[in-house]
């Protein structure tokens, strides 16, 4: 997914997966940086996570992940270890589409979009991390630890979010 996301073409949509209810996830590579972050921003490395919903569109941020992973250990905590050890499998690079066939078939009482929707988008939140974070300036190795670590924060404390 990362060498897709480098050779993407500017201004082209890519659609990286649909679930069962027709939400859609996609990217899309932005010729143009906005104006407040030209100075600051490689056009290079600017890509887009977008999400649609029905007739919404709107770009997901790494809450949407966090909060869907502790909806759904809380309605069902005996699946906590094969979600961290799903999005673990994802950090490290493996097909999300793979990783989640051992829960699909789980009945979630309370989630925001199918795992499959969350599972890659956890992957191009990563990627993204990997392409615009400067090694230099963060504290973790590889950069994208840090939103590993929340993502096995969710999935694995007891304790509230707020």
């Amino acid at each position: 997914m990362l060498e897709l996301i480098k050779s993407l073409e500017f201004d082209k949509k890519k659609t990286i997966c649909i679930d069962k209810n027709g939400v859609e996830l996609y990217v899309i590579r932005p010729s143009t940086v906005p104006k407040r972050l030209r100075n600051m921003y490689d056009p290079k490395k600017n890509f887009q996570v977008w999400l649609r919903e029905r007739n919404r569109k709107f770009r997901p941020n790494h809450l949407r992940i966090l909060i869907d992973l502790n909806l759904r250990v809380r309605s069902k905590p005996e699946l906590k270890r094969k979600l961290l050890t799903i999005f673990d499998n994802i950090f490290y690079g493996k097909d999300p589409n793979k990783e989640i066939m051992s829960v699909e078939g789980e009945k979630f009482e309370h989630y925001l979009n199918s795992i499959k929707i969350i599972a890659n988008l956890a992957q191009l939140l990563l990627i993204e991390q990997e392409i615009n974070y400067d090694p230099k300036k963060s504290n973790f190795d590889p950069v994208t630890l840090f939103l590993q670590g929340w993502i096995r924060e969710f999935i694995d404390s007891p304790k509230e979010i707020d």
